[in-house]
């Protein structure tokens, strides 16, 4: 009785085993994307990678990622290791953005779709690219920095010390840009700019040190990214300055970012929408790997106004970022929270 219960439940088994075998192999039947990022060298890139893997990954293709170890040359060898695993495409985060432009055309020559996620590379032509709209994440900035000064001075008017990333950089070059022409119109505001080279956080302090001696009427102090937040809040905390005494608004929504706001020393994180970039991604790649038809216009991605243009170097859409506060920064959608949405993404037909 128990030999026959056995053999039952073995045949039970594989019985299941059999059944389940179609849709195991419909969850992974529409074949390999291979995602080539930078380096795991922060939370973005980590982050990224997790988001890629599950939001992709959740619509029926294999993912699999490699790291680049932020070497060009590394990057494009994978490139040629990835075209031996016969993908339908190719994401790239380029370390380096001429270096790569080889591997896009050889892939690209061999019949793999190729997207650029979150680094716009835009001297080849691509299938596809997802990207933050750097230049709205400045204008965004300067919208809740103007909401700030009016709130602290009764108008729109004060000292705003603005320290950017590495001006070598065209990431924070475009938040610059959008912050800038829309502070244009405000001539009672001053805006003194300056940059941390390499995106160090010690350039940031050494920055605020000097100029808080030198300009003691600084209202508000805008940085490029949470790190450089960080160690500015250092600089205040060391002059004996309370949280909020000196306002601060910074970007890309990094964790340490959003902790700032929790701690009080920041007001506002205008987020690079990293989440949004990646369902970007999900959302158009049936039609990118099936060579289906693309509309420019407005979409919305996780609950951002989105817009498609098709440009000299492909489709491409950007998403703008989103103000995380005091009041949304724990019920928001903000990738520094580390908590992605698990809601099943929506293919565009």
């Amino acid at each position: 009785m128990k030999m026959k219960l056995i053999k039952n439940l073995g045949c039970a088994a594989v019985l299941l085993a059999v059944a389940m075998a179609p849709a195991m192999v419909s969850a992974q039947d529409k074949g390999t994307v291979v995602y080539l990022l930078p380096s795991l060298g922060d939370e973005f890139q980590t982050e990224s990678r997790t988001a890629i893997e599950n939001m992709i990954g959740g619509l029926g293709y294999e993912v699999i990622s490699m790291d680049a170890q932020n070497r060009s040359d590394h990057q494009l060898n994978q490139i040629d290791t990835a075209l031996l695993m016969n993908p339908v495409a190719l994401v790239i985060a380029a370390v380096d953005f001429d270096s790569v432009i080889p591997g896009i055309e050889k892939a690209r020559e061999a019949g793999v779709k190729v997207i650029a996620y979150d680094r716009p590379i835009t001297n080849v032509e691509l299938d596809f690219t997802s990207v933050a709209g750097t230049y709205e994440i400045g204008e965004v900035a300067a919208h809740e920095v103007q909401t700030l000064l009016k709130a602290l001075n009764g108008s729109v008017s004060g000292t705003v010390l603005q320290i950017t990333g590495d001006p070598g950089d065209m990431f924070s070059v475009d938040i610059q840009t959008g912050f800038d022409e829309n502070m244009a119109e405000f001539s009672d505001v001053t805006i003194i700019t300056k940059p941390a080279m390499g995106w160090e956080a010690s350039n940031a302090a050494d920055i605020a040190d000097d100029q808080l001696l030198v300009n003691t009427d600084i209202d508000l102090i805008f940085t490029h990214a949470g790190h450089l937040a960080g160690a500015v809040s250092s600089v205040l905390e060391a002059k004996g300055q309370a949280p909020g005494e000196t306002i601060q608004v910074t970007a890309v929504g990094l964790p340490q970012g959003l902790d700032l706001i929790r701690q009080g020393w920041v007001s506002v994180d205008v987020e690079q929408p990293l989440y949004a970039q990646v369902a970007g991604i999900a959302m158009f790649l049936d039609l990118v790997v099936g060579g289906g038809d693309m509309s420019e216009g407005s979409y919305d991605v996780l609950g951002l106004k989105s817009t498609l243009t098709h440009e000299t170097w492909g489709w491409n859409l950007k998403i703008p970022g989103a103000a995380a506060r005091k009041d949304n920064v724990e019920t928001g959608p903000f990738w520094g929270n580390l908590n992605a949405p698990t809601d099943p993404i929506i293919p565009v037909q």
